[in-house]
């Protein structure tokens, strides 16, 4: 059961364009727009989290994570460096 609500303003003729949808497709506009809500919030999730490559740039990909780091002066200095707190022990 559906008991989380969410309000939001509009003007009408955006109330009006997504009625017209939910009707083309038998939906109220809850579940429409409940539905088109969903299905953008995935996809902006599922945009952090996948890419797409094709198989040459895959390889290209796969090839840079499986070399080894270049040297890195900054960050070895940067770890040197004691933390405030003392040495952590592992």
């Amino acid at each position: 059961m559906r008991d989380a609500a969410i309000n939001i303003r509009a003007l009408p003729e955006q109330r009006d364009l997504i009625d017209r949808a939910a009707t083309l497709l038998g939906k109220n506009r809850s579940d429409f727009m409940l539905e088109a809500a969903c299905d953008k919030a995935q996809a902006v999730v599922l945009d952090q989290v996948f890419f797409n490559l094709d198989a040459a740039k895959f390889q290209q990909f796969t090839a840079m994570l499986d070399a080894p780091p270049l040297q890195n002066l900054g960050l070895e200095r940067l770890m040197a460096v004691a933390p405030p707190w003392g040495a952590v022990k592992a």
